[in-house]
């Protein structure tokens, strides 16, 4: 998966950060807002989206199922709605796998 950023530790990020963390544009963040339920990201007075931390997890999950293992958009959302606390156990362990792989390249390219 293609996610750039590093820890999530931020209360809140913009539009223009989620976009970056995952390279697409603002139009299909929004797109899969209206299509998954489970995104729910806060507006501010001026109506522009604010992604907590739980948004940014939920954003890697369907970027994950679409991206990588090729669901369609549907068949996401129903594997969403079956197995949600296998997924978000699943993405966690790829980020720390992740995680675990940047170290020992850094690790590497020390020696």
């Amino acid at each position: 998966m293609e996610y750039e950023g590093g820890d999530i530790s931020k209360m809140y990020y913009t539009m223009g950060e989620v976009t970056a963390m995952f390279g697409v544009n603002p139009s299909m963040i929004r797109f899969y807002e209206k299509e998954f339920d489970i995104l729910k990201p806060k507006k501010n007075k001026k109506g522009n989206r604010l992604f907590s931390p739980e948004d940014i997890e939920n954003l890697k999950i369907i970027f994950s199922l679409i991206r990588d293992k090729g669901y369609t958009l549907p068949g996401a959302k129903d594997y969403l709605k079956k197995n949600m606390g296998q997924s978000k156990d699943s993405q966690r362990i790829i980020g720390s796998l992740e995680n675990l792989k940047k170290f020992l390249l850094e690790v590497r390219d020390q020696l």
